[in-house]
């Protein structure tokens, strides 16, 4: 197996996941960009956004409730 191979590129889960949350602020450097890009595991990043996305949905669902609610 080649060591560019998407699937099995090195960067752990975690650090995917807070590649993707670094993204969804916009707060990336350019070096660092491209450092992630070079080791973050395509599949692992679609599952983090996928998850992030979820989660920033509830969240403002939550918040619309809390102030729905109160009014």
């Amino acid at each position: 197996m080649a060591t560019d191979d998407p699937v099995h590129r090195k960067a752990s889960f975690v650090q995917t996941v807070r590649a993707v949350l670094w993204s969804f602020i916009g707060l990336r450097k350019g070096s660092e960009h491209e450092s992630d890009m070079a080791r973050l595991n395509p599949v692992h990043v679609i599952i983090a956004g996928l998850i992030a996305a979820a989660v920033f949905v509830a969240v403002l669902i939550a918040i619309v409730r809390v102030v729905v609610s109160q009014a």
